[in-house]
């Protein structure tokens, strides 16, 4: 068990009770939190096995969080404006939109945040098939970038199904749409942004390191 990952998760609990205390919207956020549950799973397994690399386990972390903040204001009525002014990082005027961006911010951190994990899960189930290399290749990175389309996409037809069941007024306080008739694309079209970022970052790095190899053998060949 590693004590990082112990306290991290402790403070994750204790985040998402706090964002629970005197809710604002109490039957969506509970709807909500149905994704914050499964969100924790694998935060919890890997608090016992303590397998998965720092970086997978606190992006997964860090996104939980991002989540149950949108959860508690039902992603449409999340304040980011008004605590941004209050803290006196932009002034009053600076925000010309009237619509929450809050929910594709969080959209754009599903790939950003969780790629490191997904990226883990691509090494650990394809691991047969690749091969032996000093970190990840091209090829569990590209799955780990269509893991996050994938789930992108199921996560959207998720709330084209509620629209079905549920009234208009409820469908709409769940999917945070406020009008806009391509949320969906929009909304995939920035978890797709994140992981981009993130694939383009690994292989960099992952040529990076090749490189040095090369260098470092090149050089030990001449000594």
């Amino acid at each position: 068990m590693s004590r990082s990952k112990l306290l991290l998760f402790v403070a994750l609990i204790a985040f998402i009770v706090i964002t629970c205390i005197s809710p604002v919207y109490p039957h969506e956020q509970f709807l909500q939190h149905a994704g914050t549950v499964l969100l924790l799973i694998p935060l919890l397994y890997d608090v016992a096995k303590n397998r998965m690399p720092m970086a997978a386990f606190a992006g997964l972390v860090i996104f939980t969080m991002l989540h149950a903040i949108g959860a508690r204001y039902i992603y449409s009525y999340v304040p980011y404006k008004e605590w941004c002014v209050s803290a006196g990082i932009v002034g009053a005027d600076f925000f010309q939109d009237p619509r929450n961006h809050y929910d594709r911010f969080v959209h754009l951190s599903f790939g950003l945040f969780l790629f490191p994990y997904l990226l883990w899960l691509c090494q650990r189930l394809f691991r047969q098939y690749l091969p032996k290399q000093r970190g990840p290749g091209v090829g569990p990175v590209f799955m780990a970038w269509l893991f996050v389309q994938t789930g992108s996409m199921v996560y959207e037809l998720f709330e084209w199904l509620l629209t079905i069941v549920m009234t208009p007024e409820q469908a709409d306080g769940y999917n945070g749409q406020q009008g806009d008739l391509w949320d969906a694309q929009k909304d995939m079209a920035w978890a797709m942004l994140g992981s981009t970022i993130m694939a383009l970052y690994y292989i960099c790095r992952k040529r990076k390191r090749t490189q040095s190899t090369n260098i470092h053998q090149y050089s030990e060949h001449f000594r």
